[in-house]
């Protein structure tokens, strides 16, 4: 069964990224459509994949990964206009049966992202 999941990782402090709020997005034209918001774990992921059954179809996604308020409530002091502040990632998923994994490694100023497995 096709699924989902992703997991974050703070390159700025050598940890996961713990207790950060991810919300996933289907793109229809210019419309998003809210799929689920959840907040990562103390190892930096989801408890549940964030897209499974049958919700998990080929289209474009988008996850939303909110770095701004994460790095706040460490203590980092960010400017009033983080630079990083909703980190954006669109993607498609075209094998419905496949399982898409969608890591992020981010810093204040700074992210990386590729297909994982």
């Amino acid at each position: 069964m096709g699924r989902l999941t992703t997991h974050v990782l703070d390159a700025a402090h050598g940890c996961p990224g713990s207790d950060l709020k991810v919300e996933l997005f289907r793109v229809e034209g210019a419309h998003l459509e809210l799929l689920t918001t959840v907040q990562t774990n103390s190892d930096g992921r989801c408890d549940a994949p964030v897209l499974q059954g049958d919700d998990y179809r080929t289209g474009v996604y988008q996850l939303h990964f909110h770095a701004g308020d994460y790095y706040r409530a460490r203590g980092v002091k960010l400017a009033n206009q983080a630079f990083l502040d909703v980190v954006v990632l669109r993607f498609g998923v075209d094998a419905e049966q496949e399982h898409y994994h969608v890591p992020l490694l981010i810093s204040p100023y700074s992210y990386s992202t590729y297909r994982g497995s």
